[in-house]
């Protein structure tokens, strides 16, 4: 299951203004203090910082944002959000970018990063939440690494860690109610 939400027609708009409008974040008030970048758990691994890759859509540099891993890599633990002083949702950004690059075919260097992707996707949708021991057997299934991480399961489902059967979510049908509007505007 693969979610698009934004669909770039850079004619009549820039790619700022069409992020603004996509996913309400103004990425122009961002004025590179660098907190988002110095806050972020998994910046030693992008190839681009999420600082800059906010200038690269205020400078309109679409193919090389969207060349970047950065958008494939993050964690979405919204700590550069949290962080930014301007209040700009940097992850929130990232999310997009990971969804117009689903949308043009764009592939990351890494292809488990897009099986993770879909699958979180699929088990919130699924579940109404993430469930950590769906998430960890479908990736390890998908991406063809079946027994990876096998040796942790046992001690975290002893420990109460995570739970073999996924727990029904008070709020599961609002979730599926919103994978449903994301379809409508979609066909839209």
């Amino acid at each position: 299951m693969e979610l698009t939400v934004l669909k770039l027609d850079l004619s009549e708009r820039s790619f700022a203004e069409q992020i603004q409008k996509q996913l309400q974040v103004d990425v122009r008030e961002c004025y590179q203090c660098g907190r988002c970048t110095a806050g972020c758990p998994v910046a030693y691994a992008m190839d681009a910082a999420p600082h800059l890759i906010m200038r690269g859509i205020q400078l309109e540099q679409l193919d090389w944002v969207l060349a970047r891993n950065t958008y494939w890599i993050c964690a979405s633990c919204i700590t550069c959000s949290t962080r930014c002083p301007c209040e700009v949702d940097i992850a929130r950004v990232m999310d997009g970018l990971r969804e117009i690059a689903l949308a043009r075919d764009i592939q990351p260097s890494e292809r488990t990063v897009k099986v993770f992707h879909q699958v979180f996707l699929q088990l919130v949708r699924l579940t109404g939440r993430m469930y950590e021991a769906g998430l960890v057997g479908l990736y390890n299934l998908r991406s063809g690494h079946l027994l990876d991480s096998a040796d942790l399961a046992l001690p975290m489902i002893t420990k109460g860690k995570i739970s073999p059967i996924p727990k029904r979510f008070a709020g599961q049908d609002e979730v599926e109610r919103i994978f449903e509007r994301v379809a409508a505007l979609e066909e839209e």
